[in-house]
C-alpha cells in the first residue's frame, strides 16, 4: 500500500501540471484572506461617502448607519443599563452646579458689564462704582442658590428637555470616527478571527476544489469554487463569531460565540467609550440647549436668572426700573439668560470635568452590560454584521469568482 502512494505521489510530483494543481488551493487560501480582509474593511471605510453610493460609490457600511445604528443603541442597549433620570443623576447635577459656579464666579463682573453695555451702555456708564460693585456681590452671592435650584429643575423635568436618542443619534452622526471606534475596538478580536478564518477555510474549500479539477476540468469548475469560496467563509465565520448563543458542552469543551465568550471584556472597552465620547455631561446639555426639547431648558433658564437678576438688584429694583424703564429692565433680564445659556455650554465643554464624570458613568453602564443576558449581549457587535450581512457575504462571492476567472485564464490557459 504504502509502495503503491509513494510511486503515486512520485508520478504527481512530476506531473507537468503538479504546480498548477498545487497553486489551486494556495489561491484559494489567498482569496478566502482577501475577500475576509476587504469585506471587513468596507465595513468601517470610507468614513464620507466616495462617488454616489451605492452603485455608483461607496461609503463604510458603519458610518453610512451611523445615525441607524445610533438608535438602535438607544433602544436596545442604553435601554437596559440605565433609565435617563438614572444616568443624569449620577452624573450628579450639584456638581454640574458647583462647576459652573466655580467656573462663572471669577467673570461675574465681565459678565455682568457685557449684558448691560449691551442693552444700555449709557445708564451703566452713568451708575456710580459702588453701586456697581453692590450690584457684583449680589449676583455672586446669589448665583450658588440659582445654580443649584437650576440643576434641581433641569433634573426633575429631565424627560422634557432631554431626547436621549438623539443626543446618542447625533453625538455618533458628527463624529463617525465614534461609531466605527464601538465596533472596532469591541470587536477587534473578532474581525481579526473573521480575516484569519478565511485563510484556513478557503485552504480547505480548496483543497476539494483541487481534486475536483483533477478529474473534471470544465472551464466553470474554478469560478464557481471561489464564488463558494468567497461566499461560505464570510458565512461561517459570521456564525462561529454568535453561535451559539449560550455554551453548549461537548465532551471537556464548552462552544460559545467567539464575541460572546469575551462579554466583561468587551463590556470595560465599549462602555469606556460611550461614557467618554457619547453619554457626556457636554452632549447631555449640548441637547438641552440645542436640541429638539431645548426650548422648555430655555425656559427653565430664564425663569432662574431673571430671578437672580430681581434679588441682585434688591431694594434698589424701583430705582433701577425707573432709571432704565420697564421695558429696558425686562431686556437686561432677557439678555442676561441668554448669555447664561451661552456660558453653560461653553463651560461644561471642559474636558477635564468631563472626564471625571464619564469615569462614573463608565462603571456604572459596566456594571449592569456585564450582567446581559447573552441574547442581549450580542446585540452590540451583531447589528454591524445584522443590518449588511447579506452584502458582505455577496462582495465576498463576487471576489472569490472572479479570483477564480483569474485563476482559469493566467494560471490554466483558460481551461
Amino acid at each position: 500500500m504504502w509502495d503503491t502512494l509513494t510511486e503515486l505521489a512520485i508520478q504527481a510530483w512530476h506531473h507537468p501540471d503538479f504546480w498548477k494543481f498545487l497553486s489551486i488551493p494556495v489561491v484559494a487560501a489567498f482569496v478566502g484572506w482577501a475577500t475576509n480582509w476587504v469585506a471587513v474593511k468596507l465595513l468601517f471605510y470610507p468614513l464620507d461617502p466616495i462617488g454616489k453610493p451605492p452603485f455608483f460609490g461607496w461609503q463604510g457600511i458603519i458610518p453610512s448607519k451611523a445615525a441607524k445604528m445610533g438608535a438602535m443603541t438607544a433602544d436596545s442597549t442604553l435601554s437596559k443599563l440605565g433609565s435617563l433620570p438614572e444616568l443624569f443623576r449620577h452624573m450628579e447635577p450639584e456638581r454640574i452646579a458647583d462647576h459652573l459656579i466655580t467656573s462663572i464666579d471669577p467673570r461675574i463682573e465681565e459678565y455682568v458689564d457685557s449684558v448691560m453695555m449691551q442693552e444700555n451702555p449709557a445708564v451703566w456708564e452713568l451708575i456710580p462704582t459702588m453701586m456697581k460693585s453692590y450690584v457684583y456681590q449680589m449676583v455672586k452671592s446669589e448665583m450658588p442658590q440659582a445654580m443649584g435650584e437650576m440643576m434641581a429643575d433641569l433634573e426633575h423635568n429631565i424627560h422634557d428637555v432631554v431626547d436621549l436618542k438623539q443626543t446618542v443619534v447625533d453625538a455618533l452622526v458628527n463624529d463617525k470616527r465614534i461609531i466605527n471606534r464601538i465596533f472596532m475596538e469591541c470587536g477587534e478580536k473578532e474581525f481579526e478571527f473573521i480575516v484569519r478564518s478565511g485563510l484556513w477555510f478557503g485552504l480547505f474549500f480548496g483543497i476539494i476544489q483541487m481534486f475536483l479539477w483533477a478529474f473534471y476540468q470544465a472551464w466553470w469548475i474554478l469560478p464557481l469554487f471561489g464564488m463558494l469560496n468567497g461566499y461560505a467563509t464570510n458565512w461561517i465565520a459570521i456564525r462561529i463569531i454568535f453561535q451559539p448563543l449560550n455554551p453548549v458542552k461537548i465532551g471537556p469543551f464548552k462552544i460559545q460565540g467567539l464575541f460572546l465568550k469575551r462579554q466583561k471584556a468587551v463590556a470595560a472597552q465599549w462602555c469606556d467609550i460611550v461614557a467618554r465620547n457619547v453619554i457626556t455631561v457636554r452632549n447631555i446639555i449640548n441637547d438641552m440647549l440645542n436640541g429638539k426639547k431645548s426650548e422648555r431648558t430655555h425656559l427653565i433658564v430664564r425663569r432662574h436668572i431673571r430671578d437672580v437678576v430681581d434679588r441682585a438688584v434688591g431694594v434698589t429694583k424701583p430705582i433701577v426700573q425707573f432709571t432704565v424703564g420697564l421695558k429696558e429692565f425686562a431686556r437686561i433680564k432677557e439678555s442676561a439668560s441668554e448669555t447664561a445659556i451661552h456660558i453653560t455650554s461653553e463651560v461644561l465643554d471642559d474636558p477635564t470635568f468631563n472626564e471625571e464624570r464619564a469615569a462614573i458613568i463608565k462603571d456604572l453602564l459596566e456594571e449592569r452590560m456585564i450582567a446581559l443576558s447573552p441574547e442581549e449581549f450580542q446585540y452590540l457587535l451583531r447589528p454591524a454584521f445584522e443590518e449588511e450581512e447579506l452584502k458582505l457575504i455577496i462582495v465576498g462571492a463576487i471576489l472569490g469568482a472572479l479570483a477564480g476567472f483569474a485563476q482559469l485564464v493566467y494560471i490554466f490557459g483558460g481551461g
